[in-house]
């Protein structure tokens, strides 16, 4: 475990979105997520749980016009809240990876807290689940990697349900993040030879 708290709290305001988010990087998976979006706080809790992080977010979008804002703005925040709590990341083991299977699913995430933003999102994802747009869970994503300075690779290896495929994509990346996060017992050196992350 880090020696400080390795907390964020952070809030954003848009004309398009209200956001109130706070997490603990060293949590035991605890949730308390409302975005107005039912299928975005389920894959949100996958982060927390699978991640043992501690997330409370509160989202108030304008999902009158359609749910774009409030899931990439949501990212956004969750990024930033993930950078900020890992401060300058001395000991921790900064690269992580899962597979995980969800039926006929099967979704890879290799990710690098390197502080270089960059995804590769490979998940053959169309039309909705409820009201959500499969599309936007690429947006969630990307927002979460480019706020967050995080490396982030996913891989659908199988499936064809887009709700499995989602939710395996979620799950894999709260496993690999929370290996990545992990400070490496005795270590207070930053994993890089520049120095630096």
């Amino acid at each position: 475990m880090a020696t400080t708290p390795r907390r964020a709290t952070i809030e954003r305001r848009t004309t398009e979105t209200e956001i109130h988010l706070e997490l603990d990087l060293d949590g035991t998976g605890q949730y308390d997520i409302d975005t107005g979006v039912g299928f975005l706080d389920h894959m949100l809790a996958q982060i927390a749980r699978h991640g043992r992080i501690d997330l409370k977010i509160r989202t108030k979008g304008d999902t009158h016009i359609d749910f774009h804002h409030t899931a990439e703005d949501t990212g956004i925040v969750l990024g930033e809240a993930i950078r900020q709590a890992l401060g300058n990341k001395a000991g921790i083991v900064r690269y992580g990876s899962a597979i995980v299977p969800l039926d006929e699913a099967l979704v890879q995430c290799a990710l690098d807290l390197s502080g270089r933003p960059f995804l590769a999102c490979h998940l053959p994802v169309t039309g909705k689940v409820g009201e959500f747009d499969a599309e936007l869970a690429e947006e969630v994503f990307r927002a979460i990697a480019f706020n967050g300075g995080i490396t982030l690779h996913l891989t659908a290896l199988a499936g064809k349900n887009t709700h499995h495929l989602i939710e395996a994509a979620f799950k894999a990346f709260a496993r690999a993040l929370r290996v990545a996060k992990e400070v490496e017992p005795g270590s207070n050196e930053i994993p890089s030879t520049k120095g630096v992350l």
